[in-house]
C-alpha cells in the first residue's frame, strides 16, 4: 500500500501498522477514539495491515515466550493479553481462548479480509477491523477462520459475494502483499507503529503511544494550524460517542472526554439505569452500546433491532 494523501488538504494522517490480533493494537483504541474526537476533520486514522503472524509454528516472541507449537502458544498469549489488558483496560477475555492451531496457523487470514474489505469501503473496512479485534480479543472467537470472518463482515455491513470473492480470486492477497512491501519499507517490525505525517512532514512512533505523544508530534509537524478541540463532558456527547462507535469500552470513553474513573462510572451507571445504554459483559471487563429500539433500523448495517 502506496501511503499516498492528498497533499493540497492540510490534515495529520495516522498511519497504524496493525494487525487484527495485536494485543497493543488493541488497547491503542482508546487512543485513536481520543484523536479522533480532539481532532475531528483535521485528522484521518487510516491502517497498514503488517502480518503479525504468518506461521505461529515459526514464530518466536521471546519477552512473551509465543510460538511454536499452537496449543502452548494460545496459553502464553491469554497470559500476556491479560497482562497488557492490565495497564491498557481494553476487555479480554481468556476462557475459550484458542485462536491457532496446526489447521489455523496464521494471522494472515484477518489481515487479508481487512484488504477485502477495504476494496468495497474504507469506512466499512474500519469497522470491520474493529469486529474483529473485538471477537478475538472479548470474544476468544477463531477470527482466522473463513466463516467466522464472513460472519463478522456480515455483521458490519459488508457485500458478502463480492467479499467472498475478493477472499478467492486473490485480489485482497495481492493488496495485503502492498501492504507488507509498506511495511519493510518504513522498517516496521513490531505492532503498532504508527506514522504521524502532515503535508511532506513525517514522524515514526514505535509502539503504544499515549495521546500526550501524538499531541506533541502534531504540534512540533503541524504548529498552530492543527487545532485540538477539547469536548464537553456531557451524557449528550458521551451517546453520541457511542451511537457513532456502536459499541465502546468504558475506558475508550473515559480517555476520550478526560473522565476520572469514578466520573466514567457514574455516566454509565447513569445512562444505564435509564435504560439508554446496556452494558454488555466482554471478558474480564465489559462492551457498552446503545439500548435496542425495538422500532428503530439502523440503514448503515441494514439491520432492524428487536
Amino acid at each position: 500500500m502506496a501511503l499516498n494523501s492528498k497533499r493540497a488538504k492540510k490534515i495529520i494522517e495516522v498511519f497504524e501498522f496493525t494487525d487484527p490480533v495485536c494485543t497493543w493494537c488493541w488497547g491503542s483504541e482508546p487512543i485513536l477514539r481520543k484523536l479522533e474526537i480532539r481532532y475531528y476533520d483535521q485528522l484521518k486514522v487510516k491502517f497498514v495491515m503488517g502480518g503479525l503472524v504468518r506461521d505461529i509454528r515459526e514464530f518466536y516472541d521471546s519477552f512473551n515466550d509465543i510460538g511454536g507449537d499452537p496449543e502452548r502458544s494460545n496459553k502464553q498469549i491469554v497470559k500476556h493479553w491479560l497482562e497488557a489488558s492490565k495497564i491498557h483496560s481494553m476487555p479480554v477475555r481468556s476462557e475459550g481462548y484458542n485462536l491457532f492451531s496446526n489447521d489455523y496457523p496464521s494471522s494472515y487470514p484477518q489481515n487479508i479480509a481487512y484488504k477485502a474489505a477495504q476494496m468495497e469501503s474504507e469506512e466499512k473496512a474500519n469497522r470491520f477491523l474493529r469486529r474483529m479485534r473485538e471477537a478475538t480479543a472479548s470474544e476468544a472467537k477463531q477470527t482466522n477462520r473463513k466463516e467466522v470472518l464472513i460472519g463478522l463482515a456480515s455483521e458490519v455491513g459488508l457485500d458478502i459475494p463480492k467479499f467472498i470473492e475478493r477472499l478467492s480470486n486473490g485480489s485482497a492477497e495481492a493488496a495485503f502483499e502492498e501492504d507488507l512491501k509498506t511495511t519493510q519499507r518504513y522498517g516496521v517490525k513490531g505492532f503498532p507503529t504508527f506514522l504521524v505525517r502532515y503535508i511532506e512532514k513525517e514522524v515514526l512512533l514505535k509502539g503504544y503511544q499515549s495521546f500526550d505523544a501524538f499531541r506533541s508530534v502534531i504540534k512540533t509537524i503541524a504548529g498552530d494550524t492543527i487545532k485540538e478541540v477539547i469536548p464537553d463532558k456531557s451524557e449528550e456527547n458521551v451517546l453520541e460517542f457511542v451511537r457513532k462507535h456502536g459499541r465502546v469500552a468504558p475506558v475508550e470513553i473515559q480517555v476520550s472526554f478526560d473522565y476520572s474513573n469514578k466520573e466514567v462510572q457514574a455516566v454509565i451507571e447513569n445512562l444505564n439505569g435509564r435504560k439508554l445504554i446496556e452494558v454488555v459483559p466482554a471478558g474480564n471487563g465489559s462492551l457498552i452500546r446503545l439500548s435496542n429500539n425495538p422500532l428503530s433500523c439502523d440503514s448503515n448495517f441494514g439491520v432492524c433491532s428487536i
